[in-house]
């Protein structure tokens, strides 16, 4: 199970930190990732990070301004959200991988949370 939480209202160019807590499953040897879907849109890949830590992946429209993270003793990953615009505006969910390697495709992750929602003001 995954719990999403750390979604609010924010204004552009604002911060939030994005926390996922897995449990009663093992999530340490997996790939963690961070999606999100905007409203009428596919869900779409946001981050990733692998097993260990040691590889990231971003989309290109959040590189330099979110960061992923992971801390395997706590089951928990986080997405840092810095200089936020409107149209980061979605339901963002996180997801585990079927391997260990930080894959962008969403057919590759076999366990979803619930999301939580950010909603960024101009």
């Amino acid at each position: 199970q995954l719990q999403a939480c750390g979604g609010g209202l924010v204004q552009a160019g604002g911060s939030l930190r994005l926390s996922c807590a897995a449990s009663g499953r093992t999530f340490s040897t997996y790939a963690l990732g961070w999606f999100r879907q905007a409203p009428g849109k596919e869900r779409e890949f946001v981050a990733a990070i692998s097993w260990s830590g040691n590889t990231r992946s971003y989309a290109d429209s959040v590189k330099g301004r979110f960061t992923i993270s992971r801390d395997n003793a706590k089951n928990t990953v986080y997405l840092q959200m810095n200089s936020l615009k409107p149209e980061d505006t979605a339901v963002y969910y996180c997801a585990r991988g079927a391997a260990g390697w930080a894959t962008t495709t969403l057919d590759e992750y076999d366990y979803w949370g619930q999301g939580t929602l950010v909603t960024v003001s101009s």
